[in-house]
């Protein structure tokens, strides 16, 4: 892995880029920390692209991918286009089920449309992808909504959460393997667990944690990843994080001292 390739998901600091000069406030504290790269999210504060393209370079940030609103990409892709080919961004990922889905014949219509929208992205050159929380590990005649998404999708890549896919009860490592070759972004961040009473050993919860301060297999899923054909390694903590500058600084001094080569 190089540092190069590690980049900091902006939906973590929603509470943070409410307005253009809360972004660069973010943007300039990202930079000092060490990262060179960033996801893209809705939930930036509204401003003309020219102006966030400036900011971005303004704080050598790559804006290697981005997460847009899920409804807005399912019933105007072209809008979203539009957006992000005047960013200069070239991957995009629906963030998660905009509706319900409550039996296989939904969820299936649901995929190929999704793939309809992934063509159509195709062609304006920008990878559509689908980043998956633990809901999508429900099953349908037998098989997950993550699966019967990817098999009725076929032109979907894959944004796999390392997190929300442990806490579906999944392997994130055999989820990597599945989408080899089909997956550029990867989400990244821990999975560790909290007794909600000191005293009571059995009151526990998973939380997110930053990498390295879980319980996670990093270098099987880092090498895995890399052997897969995985070109960002999206850092994220998107849970309720007091200080998500905190976690950030965290998971990229671990990477950094574990796992960077150059």
């Amino acid at each position: 892995m190089k540092k190069t390739q590690i980049a900091a998901q902006l939906y973590s600091f929603r509470e943070f880029i409410k307005t253009p000069e809360a972004v660069e406030e973010t943007f300039r504290k990202l930079h000092e920390m060490g990262y060179e790269a960033v996801q893209l999210s809705s939930s930036l504060a509204p401003m003309p692209e020219e102006q966030l393209r400036g900011l971005l370079d303004r704080y050598s940030l790559f804006p290697c991918t981005s997460h847009e609103q899920a409804l807005q990409i399912f019933n105007e892709p072209e809008k979203v286009i539009e957006h992000l080919q005047k960013l200069h961004v070239t991957h995009v990922a629906y963030p998660g089920p905009h509706q319900a889905l409550t039996s296989l014949e939904e969820t299936v219509a649901w995929a190929k449309r999704l793939n309809e929208c992934a063509i159509q992205f195709k062609n304006a050159g920008i990878i559509l992808a689908y980043h998956n929380h633990h809901g999508e590990f429900f099953k349908f005649g037998g098989k997950t909504i993550l699966e019967l998404l990817y098999e009725n999708a076929p032109e979907m890549e894959g944004e796999i959460d390392t997190f929300w896919v442990q806490r579906g009860g999944g392997c994130p490592v055999e989820w990597i393997r599945r989408l080899d070759k089909r997956m550029k972004v990867l989400h990244i961040k821990d999975y560790g667990l909290e007794r909600k009473d000191p005293n009571a050993f059995w009151s526990v919860e998973c939380v997110m944690r930053p990498i390295g301060e879980g319980t996670l297999n990093w270098k099987t899923i880092l090498n895995t990843a890399e052997e897969c054909g995985v070109e960002w390694f999206v850092v994220e903590h998107d849970g309720n994080c007091p200080d998500p500058f905190a976690s950030f600084r965290t998971s990229l001094e671990f990477l950094k001292t574990h796992f960077v080569t150059a």
